[in-house]
């Protein structure tokens, strides 16, 4: 199956929005649609590969070209959203989703009451409504969606379990375009909502998972793979609490006073801070979030004057704070000394870099190892 005729390369510069995304095409600085709404923090690094698609001129499109795969491993990961359905009907068609055995397509994009599903299908004289999802968050051997929050995905699961109880058939695909993964899981880190939704609505939703496999050229190859879902662990981690990293940026350097550490320099950049909560977490966070006169950490000094640049919860039973510092210690070009290290061992949980985070691929790397491959044995255990 090819989808795309005469793939560009590019090389991926900056994210300015959602759906726009700036490369070199051909030598040539260019901006490009970007058909796909999630966050593909861990997939848009700097100098990455794209494959992009050139529209003609005539076709009065407001950007030339259309960001169709990035390149993870020496692998093109396909982002086209809407595309994912053409790949969903060639698995139906061709029987390589089980459980979905023997569907036809009666119609895609199928409207019940105010809201519109991927396909209704016949299947063994029955309807079936069935909703597909695209992912392309992955690591190691588990994917997980979704990688940004989706109401509208949880108002669906909602709905086809709703429609299920009415007696109509209902079912639920997720699309991950990696050959490489052998488990799924909803990202409860990103959307606890979602994830516990998705449990809760399993015995009443067929929920499928499947990988596949895509050439340099962007064909889809033959080989898929039935992706097993984890539900017990999916149940014991999908709770609020955990470990958590907040990125404040400084713009200029500054003499700050913290509580009991006193006056403290402080140079321009970016200070990754790691703690945790046994519940609440989402609140615990948004605390940080919100300046406050009520000091309740070193941390609460720093916000003062800290532009609040990203948080990245850790949703886990696992004890990990001093795990997580320890691993940004490694890759972090400075530290802070004390810096709210009151009841372990660590010497802080405050770091330091020059240069963005979010562009760096060693904490990228971090943040996948902790929030999914470290799972794998969870999984096997």
């Amino acid at each position: 199956m090819e989808l795309f005729d005469d793939l560009k390369e590019g090389i991926f510069q900056t994210r300015p929005n959602r759906f726009v995304v700036e490369c070199t095409v051909e030598g040539r600085n260019v901006r490009a649609y970007l058909p796909n709404p999630g966050r593909l923090t861990e997939l848009f690094l700097p100098d990455s590969r794209l494959l992009l698609v050139k529209h003609d001129p005539a076709s009065g499109r407001k950007l030339a070209y259309t960001v169709v795969a990035v390149e993870k491993d020496g692998v093109p990961v396909m982002l086209h959203t809407h595309s994912t359905n053409d790949v969903a009907r060639v698995l139906i068609e061709h029987d390589r989703i089980s459980g979905l055995e023997g569907a036809r397509i009666v119609k895609p994009e199928h409207t019940i009451g105010h809201s519109r599903f991927d396909f209704l299908l016949s299947r063994e004289g029955r309807e079936l409504v069935l909703e597909v999802k695209s992912c392309t968050l992955f690591s190691g051997r588990i994917a997980m969606f979704p990688d940004a929050i989706t109401d509208r995905g949880r108002r669906h699961l909602m709905e086809l379990a709703e429609l299920s109880r009415t007696g109509m058939q209902t079912a639920v695909l997720f699309i991950v375009h990696s050959p490489s993964v052998d488990y799924f899981m909803p990202e409860h880190h990103t959307d606890l909502a979602f994830s516990r939704t998705l449990f809760d609505v399993r015995h009443d939703v067929m929920v499928k998972a499947v990988g596949v496999t895509w050439a340099q050229d962007l064909r889809l190859g033959s080989a898929v793979r039935e992706l097993s879902i984890p539900w017990d662990l999916v149940d014991r981690e999908s709770h609020d609490r955990g470990s958590y990293i907040v990125v404040l940026r400084l713009s200029r350097d500054r003499v700050m006073e913290i509580g009991d550490l006193g006056k403290m320099r402080f140079r321009k950049g970016y200070y990754l801070y790691t703690g945790s909560a046994k519940a609440d977490l989402t609140q615990r966070i948004e605390r940080h979030r919100r300046i406050t006169t009520k000091v309740q950490g070193h941390i609460d000094y720093l916000r003062r004057c800290g532009e609040w640049h990203a948080s990245f919860p850790i949703r886990t039973s696992d004890e990990l704070e001093c795990d997580l510092a320890s691993a940004l210690g490694s890759i972090a070009e400075w530290s802070v000394p004390g810096f709210s290290a009151i009841d372990c061992a660590c010497a802080t949980h405050l770091f330091g870099m020059a240069g963005d985070p979010l562009h760096n691929a060693a904490f990228i790397d971090i943040l996948m190892d902790f929030r999914i491959r470290r799972l794998e044995k969870k999984i096997e255990a």
